[in-house]
């Protein structure tokens, strides 16, 4: 099926926007991606389905949590349903967790292609809006869009629908306005469950912030080891796994202190990356604009007199006239000149008395270093000594033929250990 054409069950009938406006949370699309990457790796026949929970204050519903649901088969026409005893028992627990705020069914989640949702997906959705919620909603997840690359675009790969009824035609299709306006006495159809498009935003709570930023650091940190190719006899098999292990290196591991460090680093960088994207952004845009609107006054009227004269020889040489300044919005330079007023509010009143903290700190800092170098110092020094002393005392305990050097070798091992006895003193 073309991408481009939709499915027989999303409504194409143009009536008025039912006014509801979907949240979602990224706790549910977590659940929704996890649960479909176990069902894919696992190689499962069923279908994905699972529930999806949250808040409904008249036209506005969240979608804030979502587990996985059993399926089984219809006793009579063989469709895929919800296994009733076990959904009921499931949901009564999720409703016993989350009493604070209350939490109710509001909708259920698979998967479908971008065209919109297929027939099997209705005995679900009508058990759902029969027996919990009439105004459930449905979460299609999109696989094949992930593999044809348009995630890459920043739209996220679902789409949310709302069930509606419409009349159908004796040819199969919902009728239109240009179908009945020809016909008025035709008889109406029957109704038929469609599917219509919800716009939904995306909203975060301070928890899943946490809950977030803990997955995205994990998934950075996160390390590939590809199997052992398989051989025959036990020898090779455990010879080639030798190898395989020694490429995986315990420094790949980062700290929770190293991928903070690298979370908060990455972060300002991208933050200095943007800010001078927008500078550049802002400067060519100001350099396109006439020289009047960004010189002062006095300036202003000497930029006049130049343009007159300039467009006096224009119009004496009509082949040297440039082309005409483009379109200049005032309320991009509104904006632009309310920026370049709250710049001073950015630096210190007193700027004497700011230059002389900041140096104050970095006397501080430099002190601080200077005295860490000097205790390192003072610790060579006194392992030098005692190793000094350790050699003159063996000196002397073993003199050498001579008695020059053993004499300079015993005063040195003397000097030493009067050394060390010294530094060892604790001082008065």
């Amino acid at each position: 099926m073309p991408d481009n054409e939709h499915s027989s069950l999303v409504s194409s009938h143009k009536s008025p926007d039912s006014g509801l406006q979907i949240h979602l949370h990224p706790l549910v699309l977590l659940t929704v991606s996890d649960h479909i990457t176990r069902h894919t790796l696992r190689r499962r026949e069923e279908p994905i389905v699972g529930a999806l929970l949250g808040q409904q204050n008249g036209r506005d519903i969240t979608l804030e949590h979502a587990f996985e649901c059993q399926v089984v088969q219809g006793e009579h026409d063989g469709a895929v349903l919800l296994h009733q005893t076990w959904f009921q028992d499931r949901l009564q627990q999720y409703k016993d967790v989350h009493k604070e705020p209350a939490l109710e069914l509001v909708g259920w989640f698979t998967t479908s292609p971008m065209t919109g949702p297929e027939p099997q997906h209705v005995p679900i959705h009508q058990q759902i809006i029969h027996d919990y919620n009439e105004t459930a909603v449905l979460l299609a997840f999109h696989p094949t869009d992930i593999l044809a690359g348009a995630s890459q675009s920043g739209r996220l790969p679902l789409t949310i629908y709302e069930s509606v009824y419409e009349t159908v035609g004796k040819a199969g299709n919902s009728d239109g306005e240009g179908d009945r306006s020809m016909d008025v006495d035709a008889p109406e159809g029957p109704l038929e469950m469609r599917f219509r498009e919800l716009p939904y935003s995306v909203e975060t709570g301070e928890a899943e912030m946490i809950g977030i930023d803990f997955v995205a650091r994990g998934g950075g940190n996160a390390t590939n080891i590809d199997a052992p190719a398989k051989q025959k006899g036990k020898e090779k098999s455990s010879k080639s796994q030798q190898p395989e292990a020694k490429t995986v290196n315990d420094a790949s591991f980062l700290s929770p202190e190293d991928e903070e460090l690298i979370t908060s680093l990455t972060a300002r960088a991208n933050a200095v990356k943007m800010l001078h994207t927008r500078i550049q952004l802002l400067k060519s845009y100001l350099t396109t604009l006439p020289p009047s609107y960004l010189s002062s006054a006095s300036s202003y009227n000497n930029n006049n007199n130049n343009n007159d004269n300039n467009t006096a020889s224009e119009e004496e040489n009509p082949s040297t006239s440039s082309s005409p300044p483009p379109p200049i919005d005032h309320s991009i330079l509104r904006s632009i000149q309310a920026l370049a007023h709250r710049l001073p509010l950015l630096i210190p009143a007193d700027g004497i008395a700011f230059a002389h903290e900041s140096l104050a700190e970095k006397s501080d800092v430099s002190l601080v270093a200077l005295l860490g170098e000097l205790t390192k110092g003072t610790k060579n020094m006194r392992e030098m000594g005692r190793k000094f002393g350790i050699v003159g005392g063996a000196r002397q305990r073993h003199p050498r033929p001579g008695g020059g050097r053993s004499q300079l070798y015993e005063d040195a091992g003397r000097y030493g250990e009067e050394q060390m006895m010294s530094m060892d003193k604790p001082y008065e």
